[in-house]
This record gives structure tokens, C-alpha cells and sequence, in this order.
């Protein structure tokens, strides 16, 4: 296999104007990929392409017996004019990360993306009640555009790292109006009320409609492993080890 293949599914005609694209990968609480696979769920979804590399995991996934190498997905949504990319996978190295990421956008640009939105979560180190989205943006005008995301300055702490961060800065070097949005989470557990939130900021924007049910079971059953970690705080008098929090990953 080449350092990148690229697949395309169908007729390679998603019937898409203009689109928008979507990152929704791996990440702190999985909140952009819990979100891209959001979307994915409620929308009459067309996987158009998968896209393997020698820098993902050596490793296949497998579900009900059937195998699948390691890739990520772009999904196309013509419902809400999105191309979706998401998958259980980044690169596993420095350089790989950017040749991933400029695979990425040769893909968005052969389909006319307009503007990327990199979807994901930034830790808090502590269980909220409230989730605030924070943003970034590479040009001014999505800036004003984001009024309800807050921009704080020197935040993230550490930049924005992975598929997300370089969305920003190789997409801004192709011309590409780029954002990141990150629901704020406590970094310890998968968080679809996270997810939610940055959601709702990116259908407002973008402008489509979706529904939240399945996002808000999951924030039920969630709200299960809260309690156990409360207990587990109570118990210990004070927050758990991370070798506590790691069942709950």
C-alpha cells in the first residue's frame, strides 16, 4: 500500500453545493467524533470515499466478523450540503499528521468545500455543569460569525493538536475559512452533552436541522458513570486516579 490510498464509494458524485466539510475524530471526551457520528445517525448519510494510510494503527477493526482496515470516512450529507469526515483513527506520528491532513484537504477541494469546521473537546480537568463552547477561527469574518462560542485568549492552554489544529493552519495557507469548535468537558469520560453543545453551535451557523434524541440517552447512561465517580471522590475524599477514570475512558 502507498503511504495514502484514497477510495472512492459510488459514483463519486455526492451531490453536494458548495459544501461545508465537518471534522469529527478522535479526540478529549470524543466530542467532535460523538458529534460527526451525530450527524451521521439522523441524516440520510452517502459514504463517498475512505481514505487509508501506513501512518494509522496497524490494525483492522472488526464488526459482526467482517474486517475493515484502518481509515477514515467522508460522508456526504446533500440534506445539509456537508461533507462529514470522521473515523476511529489519527496519525500515529509528527509528519503524518500533516500529510493526513493535506490528503484531507485535496479530498474537500476536489468536492468545492467552501469552509471546514474541526469539531472538538477542550479539558477542563473537572466534572461541569455547564458547557461553554470555546473557538478558534483563521479568518476574522468567522470570528464575527461565532457569536455564541466564546474566543479566550492563550486558550486552549497548548494550541490545538492532531487533524483539528492543522485543519486550521494548512486549510488557512489553501485559502479555506476554517474553525475549530470545542465544547468544554471534563476530559475524564466520552461526553455527549459536550458534544450537544457544540452541535448546536455548528447547526445555528451552518444552518440545518437535527434532533438530539439519541445524544441525550447517551448523556442519561453517562450521567450513571458521574455518580459512580462522585461516590468514588466521596470515598477516597477527593478526586479519583486516573487509574479510576481509565474504565471509565
Amino acid at each position: 500500500m502507498d503511504e495514502f490510498d484514497i477510495e472512492t464509494v459510488g459514483d463519486g458524485d455526492p451531490n453536494l453545493d458548495d459544501p461545508t466539510l465537518v471534522e469529527g475524530l478522535p479526540g478529549v471526551g470524543h466530542v467532535g467524533k460523538l458529534a460527526a457520528e451525530h450527524l451521521l445517525e439522523e441524516f440520510d448519510a452517502d459514504l463517498v470515499a475512505r481514505l487509508y494510510s501506513e501512518h494509522f494503527p496497524p490494525q483492522v477493526t472488526v464488526e459482526d466478523g467482517r474486517s475493515q482496515l484502518a481509515c477514515v470516512e467522508f460522508h456526504a450529507i446533500p440534506e445539509a450540503d456537508l461533507l462529514v469526515l470522521t473515523g476511529d483513527h489519527q496519525a500515529q506520528d509528527n509528519a503524518g499528521h500533516y500529510r493526513l491532513t493535506d490528503r484531507v484537504l485535496d479530498v474537500a477541494e476536489d468536492h468545492g468545500v467552501e469552509r471546514t469546521f474541526a469539531l472538538g473537546g477542550v479539558p477542563t480537568g473537572e466534572l461541569i455543569e455547564e458547557y461553554n463552547v470555546i473557538g478558534a477561527a483563521s479568518t476574522d469574518d468567522l470570528v464575527a460569525e461565532l457569536d455564541d462560542v466564546e474566543f479566550r485568549e492563550d486558550e486552549p492552554a497548548g494550541g490545538i493538536v492532531g487533524v483539528s489544529g492543522l485543519l486550521l493552519g494548512l486549510g488557512e495557507r489553501r485559502g479555506i475559512p476554517t474553525a475549530c469548535l470545542m465544547g468544554e468537558t471534563s476530559g475524564y469520560l466520552v461526553d455527549p452533552k459536550s458534544a450537544r453543545a457544540v452541535l448546536e453551535v455548528l447547526q445555528e451557523v451552518v444552518g440545518f436541522e437535527v434532533g438530539y434524541d439519541s445524544l441525550e440517552d447517551r448523556a442519561e447512561e453517562m450521567e450513571e458513570v458521574v455518580k459512580k465517580i462522585q461516590e468514588m471522590e466521596q470515598g477516597q475524599g477527593g478526586a479519583p486516579s486516573d487509574d479510576d477514570l481509565r474504565y471509565f475512558g
